[in-house]
């Protein structure tokens, strides 16, 4: 199976790049600011009011800097939040009144990324109509100069970050986990300032990990991409969970009580049971991407459940669920939706979701992963030159087809790239680990050659 490639100014996370270089240059940036800006101009008629918020890369206040730079320039007022996560953003936007959401943060790639994601006031990123609007602008050459005597500075109001805190704390009022012991990654990002204070309100004994950042730590070897420091200092303290988050904190990967990985399809699994014992999921749809494990589609067979399959991108999850008017999905990698809540994917949101469902059964994360069989995936990634269709490379489809032939009904192959950096993805399941890691890597040193 074949997934194509982005445009090329917006991916499925927004504009991602490294950070100085297109579309993250200066001027870029300050015209996407201004861009945005006249857009909602235009169709407001009135001025638009944008919140910025980043997470701790070192290039996050100058880009962010930039983005006001042409957003004011154009009309718009800004405001700052500071350093939060980008689930703090949007729901932020939504809740006092701005018509746009902005999120100086590249996730959970390295720190000399960066990138700018859009919420609308609704809190859902932004549409397609207004992407394609700002990316035909910027790529026809597209420039704005600064105005030097325009005030762009800074200044943080300390009431968005608390209200925040306190909607987390309310959605979850009842919830009681005292004496629960955690282990945190943070990730050196976004959520090192807001986990303590958040799952120390409900009682839990907190330990943090990975919670100084620097400007050039974040995701360094930790977070929800790197959990082996998490493993082993949950098995160390005897704690009953470990959560970590990336650098934006819009997803969380969790470590049971015996140091065994629970990702995003373990946590659809999990949440299916427990929501369908609060009364939702009254479709019986769970919407994951074509990522997710097709254990967790037989698993969820077994218990009356359909899995719905989309594209990989939480954007593409938010909107079959809203199609479908389902009520949890999610993706492998942690980003989890739970639309009657937030349109946005939040770990903390989902850890506490994951923290209520472990104490209301008053079983260990353990037991409630019970029945969900991963079947062996291998997932490798290539770079290459450029995203050129695969369809034009033949070597590369003559030796998919030969897989795909092999495996049959079996198993599942899934080739497709990034939607943020230039890297071909390569995924294969099947019940013979050493066989499907055999075509991955021929299948990998096929686009090498091609296209690498």
């Amino acid at each position: 199976m074949i997934i194509g490639f982005m445009g090329k100014l917006f991916g499925t996370d927004g504009i991602r790049a490294r950070a100085g270089d297109f579309p993250l240059d200066v001027d870029t940036v300050r015209a996407v600011g201004y861009l945005l800006a006249r857009h909602f101009l235009e169709k407001l008629t009135r001025p638009p009011r944008f919140l910025i918020g980043r997470d701790t890369r070192e290039s996050g206040p100058w880009i962010e800097k930039a983005f006001r730079e042409g957003a004011v320039i154009a009309g718009a007022t800004c405001e700052s939040v500071g350093v939060i996560t980008t689930p703090g953003v949007a729901f932020l936007t939504q809740n006092f009144g701005f018509d746009a959401g902005v999120v100086v943060s590249a996730s959970h790639n390295p720190f000399y990324d960066n990138g700018i994601k859009i919420f609308s006031s609704s809190g859902k990123k932004l549409d397609d109509e207004i992407e394609r609007y700002v990316e035909e602008r910027i790529l026809s050459g597209f420039k704005i100069s600064p105005a030097e005597a325009l005030d762009v500075r800074t200044s943080v109001d300390p009431a968005y970050y608390k209200a925040y805190l306190d909607h987390l704390a309310r959605t979850f009022d009842h919830l009681k986990l005292d004496n629960l012991k955690l282990v945190i990654d943070c990730a050196n990002g976004a959520a090192s300032i807001l986990a303590s204070q958040l799952f120390s309100h409900f009682g839990c004994q907190v330990k943090l990990i990975n919670a100084e950042p620097n400007g050039s730590n974040i995701n360094e070897n930790c977070g929800s991409l790197h959990i082996d420091n998490l493993r082993e200092e949950v098995l160390k303290v005897g704690a009953d969970i470990g959560i970590a988050f990336d650098g934006d904190a819009d997803r969380a990967i969790f470590v049971d009580e015996n140091g065994e990985t629970v990702d995003g399809d373990g946590v659809l699994y999990v949440l299916s049971d427990f929501l369908r014992q609060q009364g939702r999921l009254k479709n019986g749809v769970i919407v994951a991407t074509v990522m997710s494990n097709i254990g967790l589609e037989l698993a969820l067979e077994k218990k009356g459940l359909k899995l719905v399959r989309v594209a990989v991108g939480d954007k593409y999850v938010l909107d079959e669920l809203l199609r479908t008017g389902s009520d949890l999905g999610g993706e492998q990698s942690g980003h989890v939706i739970l639309p009657f809540r937030s349109l946005a994917g939040d770990g903390m949101q989902t850890s506490l979701f994951i923290l209520k469902a472990i104490s209301e059964a008053q079983k260990p994360l353990s037991d409630l992963t019970r029945g969900f069989i991963r079947f062996p995936q291998i997932l490798l990634n290539v770079a290459v030159k450029e995203k050129k269709p695969f369809e034009q490379a033949p070597q590369v489809i003559k030796v998919l087809r030969e897989i795909e032939q092999e495996i049959g009904e079996k198993g599942r192959i899934l080739l497709r790239y990034s939607g943020t950096e230039n890297l071909a993805r390569i995924m294969i399941e099947g019940e013979d680990e050493t066989k499907i890691k055999s075509q991955a890597l021929m299948l990998a040193e096929a686009i090498r050659t091609a296209l690498g």
